[in-house]
């Protein structure tokens, strides 16, 4: 009996480990970066109108990493193909635009009042998602297109 015992862990270890080998899909990347997204906006932590200042502080180091990782996307896009450039200008482009509303948003954060706080709050939070989910996406595309 006591030799039988042992051969369940080691199944389930076996089973874990085969299980482990796989590579997530494309789509599964994707959907789990979403997530990541969605969730590292909702995590923010619930700043009161008292604590503005630190969520307009807050922000900006996020637009400034938002932007560093466009930069970063422009030159990756810079050195592909002419086919995908066409095809990525007008999606990198979006994305800057998009950036441009949320510094806007942070300019309306910075003059917001108790009373419009909370929505403020929560159109900055919204405009960051997408700014950054944008940016996963397009990155994710543009490694689709580039990979061999």
């Amino acid at each position: 009996m006591k030799k039988q015992l042992w051969i369940v862990p080691v199944l389930t270890l076996a089973a874990l480990a085969a299980g482990c080998d796989k590579q997530p899909t494309t789509t599964q990347q994707l959907d789990k970066v979403k997530v990541e997204t969605k969730m590292a906006a909702e995590d923010m932590k619930d700043y009161t109108y008292a604590e503005k200042d630190a969520f307009v502080k807050q922000m900006q180091t996020e637009l400034d990493q938002l932007n560093q990782d466009l930069d970063q996307l422009s030159a990756k896009i810079e050195t592909s193909t002419d086919a995908v450039k066409a095809e990525a200008k007008p999606k990198l482009q979006a994305l800057r635009d998009q950036s441009a509303q949320l510094t806007e948003q942070l300019t309306a954060t910075k003059g917001a009042t108790e009373t419009t706080w909370d929505s403020v709050k929560a159109g900055s939070k919204k405009a960051y998602a997408a700014v950054k989910d944008g940016i996963v996406q397009t990155r994710q595309w543009l490694s689709d297109k580039i990979a061999p």
